[in-house]
């Protein structure tokens, strides 16, 4: 089992918890971003640099994403490519996507997307904030729990 970020637009706290989750449990991660970051010296980490470009950075990681590996990411359609690829999927801010919610989760998306070209109004994401991170932190601790140390 691997973890897999769509670390560009990760939040710097999710990307601690996850550093320490590789020390703690020894699970590999996989930062994929479009521009190098620094990391933490593991060999556990490491850090997929891909082109610039829309879903490029998505697309890799459906690529090397396997059945059981965990994908972290706020963009829903690639959460619902991970699942349907028989990976889980945790947002940042600790909901998990699953074969039950992502449809509807992309649906509401992508009424979302709609109303938002339509010239509507609406908000964004609440700002990041110590819940989500402990939610967050939460969720990875019980996944890691049932499908890492359960196995390991």
């Amino acid at each position: 089992m691997q973890i897999l970020v769509d670390a560009d637009a990760c939040p710097k706290p999710v990307k601690e918890i996850l550093y320490r989750a590789v020390r703690r449990v020894g699970v590999s991660l996989i930062m994929v971003t479009n521009k190098p970051l620094r990391l933490p010296d593991s060999d556990r980490i490491t850090n997929v640099v891909v082109a610039d470009g829309p879903d490029v950075a998505d697309s890799k990681i459906i690529e090397l994403v396997q059945k059981g590996d965990l994908v972290v990411t706020a963009d829903v359609p690639l959460a619902a490519r991970a699942v349907e690829k028989g990976a889980f999927a945790l947002d940042p801010r600790g909901a998990f996507h699953t074969p039950e919610t992502i449809h509807l989760r992309l649906s509401m998306r992508n009424l979302m997307d709609h109303l938002r070209n339509s010239g509507l109004p609406t908000s964004g994401p609440a700002i990041f904030n110590h819940q989500d991170r402990q939610a967050f932190a939460n969720q990875l601790d019980k996944f890691l729990a049932a499908n890492f140390l359960g196995n390991g």
